[in-house]
């Protein structure tokens, strides 16, 4: 791994144009590479990114920009920045144009990358983006905080790689190496767990009409994503001022005279999540829903957890975000659907 190594950023969403634009402003060696008028805006203007309520505030970094990774040399680094859902056909595109030389980062939510990009390369790394982010328009990304970053490989390997890949991202966000991937990943995954309640009820576009089962719904959601991570034998990881465990737990199971202002603090730093913006804002059909959700039915169902939040908001946003132009629902609508499971 060189000291300067060529950097590529295959993707530029709301998570690519942000590291990318953090890590390009104090590292030369990087390039973007998306298509069509993705592209043509980032030559053309750059990336512009701004912290929530701070757009007048925003900073404009120029980029470079390819149409295909045969115009530079053999990139030593490519940060792999789409869904899972796109994974695959991106992953195979890349190994027929560079082979195996270049070192992998996968910035997924979820584990299903851990499956997806080893059968395409050898060498592999993964993030847990520990910060949510979203797409004004093309380069126009803002983020609810600069970072953290944790990255780190199956087996603990590639352990000179992974410091090389901190010295030169933590030049403009902080990049964290763990020993304890799985950890950290099941940590992250049950806070993506909330996507789905906040794109189901339209968190965000529309008013909510009773913030008090809004977090009922919310807390039991995530306690129930605790007790499915402590079953299956993973341990917390604490990421970057996410909610603790016990956080969670408190927050499900004692009385909302004691957790309601604190819970309408956490409401207020609550952005549009990535699949809000896949299904409400671009009003397609493909999600996260299956890698994160379904992913921890399947596991709830495994180790024998009742988790009947889950399973109905899960079950509600495969139906409805499957059907065309699909409306958010009320959350005493989903309430109703919740207390039917018990």
């Amino acid at each position: 791994m060189k000291d300067n190594p060529i950097i590529v950023f295959f993707g530029a969403g709301a998570i690519g144009a942000s590291v990318g634009a953090w890590v390009a402003a104090n590292h030369e060696n990087t390039y973007f590479l998306d298509v069509g008028e993705v592209t043509d805006a980032l030559e053309k203007d750059g990336i512009a990114s701004y912290m929530g309520g701070a757009k007048n505030k925003a900073v404009n970094v120029k980029v470079k920009v390819i149409r295909n990774l045969s115009e530079i040399p053999t990139p030593d680094i490519i940060v792999v920045a789409v869904k899972n859902y796109s994974l695959d056909a991106v992953s195979k595109m890349i190994k027929e144009k560079v082979g195996d030389e270049p070192l992998i980062i996968g910035m997924q939510n979820g584990i299903e990358n851990q499956t997806i990009l080893p059968k395409y390369f050898s060498k592999v790394v993964y993030c847990v983006v520990c910060y949510n982010a979203w797409l004004d328009n093309h380069g126009v990304v803002g983020y609810q905080k600069k970072g953290p970053l944790v990255i780190g490989t199956a087996d603990n390997e590639l352990q000179f790689e992974m410091d090389t890949i901190r010295k030169v991202f933590s030049r403009g966000v902080e990049t964290i190496v763990t020993l304890h991937l799985n950890n950290a990943t099941h940590s992250k995954m049950i806070i993506n767990l909330t996507n789905s309640l906040t794109t189901l009820i339209g968190h965000t576009y529309k008013e909510i009409s009773d913030q008090s089962i809004f977090q009922k719904l919310l807390t039991n959601l995530t306690w129930e994503g605790v007790q499915i991570v402590k079953a299956a034998g993973y341990d917390e990881c604490k990421l970057g001022g996410m909610p603790s465990w016990l956080l969670m737990k408190a927050g499900a199971t004692l009385p909302q005279v004691v957790t309601k202002i604190p819970f309408k603090r956490s409401v207020k730093k609550l952005v549009i999540s990535s699949m809000a913006q896949d299904i409400l804002q671009r009003g397609g059909s493909q999600s996260e829903l299956e890698s994160l959700n379904g992913y921890f039915i399947n596991l709830a169902e495994q180790y024998g957890i009742d988790i009947p939040y889950n399973k109905t908001i899960y079950e509600l946003c495969k139906e409805e975000f499957a059907k065309p132009g699909f409306e958010p629902w009320d959350v005493k609508e989903v309430w109703d659907k919740v207390q039917q499971n018990f």
